[in-house]
Parts: C-alpha cells; structure tokens; sequence
C-alpha cells in the first residue's frame, strides 16, 4: 500500500505584537485583568512565555497594546454624512460609543485607565474634537477641559459600573439592593439611594452626563 500522504499542520500565524493583544483581549473576558497573565497568554497561542518578552517587557506595556487595539476597534466604524452635530451632541455621542465599547471587555474601563497608547490613531480623533468645539466658540483650553472633563466621566462611570455589572448580565456578588437596603435601615436615605446607585446604569450615566455638559455651558457660556 502507498503511505499515507503526510498532513499539512495548520498555518499559525506569526508572533507579532498585534496578535498577541488580540489574543489578550479574548482572554480578558474569561479572566479578567488580574488573573490574565503573559504565561496564560503564551499558553494559548501556544509559544513559551519567554517569547512575548520580545514584543513587550511587562504586563503594562501589553495593557497599553491593548487599550490602543480597543481604541482602534471602537473607532472603525465611518464617520456619518451630513453637516456635523452641534458640540453637545457630539460630546454625547462621543461619550455613549466609549461607554459601550468599554462594557464589551471584562474590565475595560480599568485597560483603558491611564494607558499610553502605543499609535496615533487617536490624535485624528483628538483634532476632529478640538476643532469641532473651537468651531463651537471654545477656545483651545476650554475644548481641553471640556473633552477630559468628559472623557474621565465616563472613564470612572465604567470602572464603577464593571464594578456591579462585570459583564452585561453578571452582578457580581454583594451588590444586591433589597439586601443593602436592609442593611442601611438605620440610615434611610442611603438605604434608598442604593436603587439609584446600583440600578439603571443607562439613565445614571445620562444625567450625569447632561449634568457635566450644563455645567461646561454655564461656565464658559458656549451655547
């Protein structure tokens, strides 16, 4: 009989810096931030540990990596047509899509949270903001403070979220109301504050937001 043709091994693709972080952020789901580690990360692509350290000498340049391909992947989408909304509009906007892209990662607002990222894809982004609110009537450090006023918003909204909700759908033990209500009995109002602290995420960060974005208009008085 012929001998049996030798199979092909599978292709896998090389070591490089972006398919480690995407392996990373696939990870981070299953592990969260703690726990994901560079020698559970090599495990999974199936090289030794030693080898990531050619492409990042700890685990916080690997963060960095990973906040700038979450950057990437949340800006992907096409600018839409038509004139260019007024400056509130677009701080709102802008902020939502961060919100909800940090919330599709375990622990996304905490990658996110002091990363330097390793491109420059975000300073088109950075200039198109600057430019739109100057546009609006701001001037260069106004348009500053207002766009990392905002921006630590809803940064610090999402840590505090993932807090709770860890996933869409996961609470994370501890963080039940009726329970907690009970617990503050002898102080009322914090009892009853705990079903605005802890539910209804959506319509927390929204006043929030509209609140914050009052307060730029009344203290610049940019309309």
């Amino acid at each position: 009989m012929p001998p049996e043709p030798q199979r092909t091994p599978p292709r896998v693709p090389p070591l490089s810096r972006a398919t480690v972080a995407e392996t990373a952020l696939r990870l981070l789901n299953e592990t969260g931030l703690e726990k994901l580690t560079l020698r559970a990360i090599a495990q999974e692509l199936d090289v030794k540990a030693p080898a990531l350290y050619w492409h990042f000498k700890n685990k916080q340049e690997l963060i960095d990596e990973m906040a700038t391909e979450m950057f990437r992947r949340f800006n992907s989408a096409p600018d839409a047509d038509g004139p260019p909304p007024p400056w509130r509009e677009r701080l709102f906007a802008v902020n939502r899509t961060l919100r909800t892209s940090l919330l599709g990662y375990r622990d996304g607002a905490r990658v996110f949270s002091g990363s330097r990222f390793t491109g420059t894809e975000h300073a088109a982004q950075s200039e198109a903001q600057l430019s739109a609110l100057i546009a609006a009537g701001f001037d260069l450090p106004q348009a500053v403070r207002a766009l990392s006023a905002t921006f630590s918003y809803t940064l610090g909204f999402v840590t505090e979220e993932q807090g709770v909700h860890p996933l869409p759908g996961e609470r994370r033990e501890g963080y039940d109301v009726a329970e907690r209500a009970e617990r503050m009995a002898a102080y009322p109002l914090t009892a009853a504050a705990g079903a605005l602290l802890f539910e209804d995420y959506d319509a927390h960060f929204e006043e929030g937001l509209h609140l914050l974005l009052d307060g730029i208009e009344a203290r610049y008085g940019v309309h």
